[in-house]
């Protein structure tokens, strides 16, 4: 089974690219520039050029489901986020539904669905984040939405929890973001759920069963 990773190139992605081949497990990484893909194919990491705002359908081909991690970033204005955040999530939901793909797993935000309680500055992003989401629970596949809270570029933990109460930061490291999308490709039967995540005490066998 090969896993399409969206966003392979960003600071999630390529942590997990990185975990899921030393771990054995076929990845598709897709990036925007070929310059990007020479980082992933001198680790033996199959690479493909695809755009979220242009061509990427060849991309799925042979691949059996998708790891989305893409984000327009903090640094471009709200008409990429739209672009990449919302559409872009929604094209691929799509094209990996009309080519019956067997799961899609979305990396989201803790509480995307309330975007006007967000920090100004985030409603654009966690109301395209709530809206993808959406599209995604209803595209007509399987599913997996991963809800990460504040991310942090500390090392991993290999804790966490699902509970506001039980994070004083309500906060996750990227590597364990990445840690967590490893589990979920592991487990195949894990479908049609959504998963907040922070980071605690627990194992993510106990969290997302």
């Amino acid at each position: 089974m090969t896993t399409l990773v969206i966003g392979a190139n960003g600071q999630i992605g390529k942590q997990f690219c990185e975990l899921a081949h030393q771990d054995g497990v076929a990845i598709r990484a897709m990036v925007r520039k070929p310059e990007q893909a020479e980082w992933f194919e001198s680790r033996g990491i199959e690479a493909v050029i695809g755009d979220l705002e242009g061509d990427m359908e060849h991309a799925f081909e042979g691949c059996d489901e998708v790891v989305f991690t893409a984000g327009s970033g903090p640094h471009t204005g709200p008409d990429k986020t739209l672009l990449i955040d919302l559409y872009g999530a929604i094209r691929t939901a799509d094209i990996a539904r009309d080519k019956g793909l067997s799961r899609y797993v979305m990396v989201s935000a803790i509480r995307a669905e309330q975007p006007l309680e967000a920090p100004e500055k985030m409603r654009p992003y966690m109301a395209a984040k709530f809206a993808a989401d959406r599209h995604l629970e209803s595209a007509g596949l399987p599913y997996v939405i991963l809800k990460p809270g504040r991310l942090t570029d500390d090392a991993a933990t290999h804790g966490f929890t699902d509970v506001l109460e039980d994070s004083a930061s309500q906060s996750i490291t990227r590597a364990d973001v990445a840690q967590a999308l490893l589990h979920v490709v592991r487990h195949p039967e894990i479908n049609n759920r959504a998963v907040t995540l922070l980071n605690g005490e627990r194992s993510l066998d106990e969290l997302i069963r």
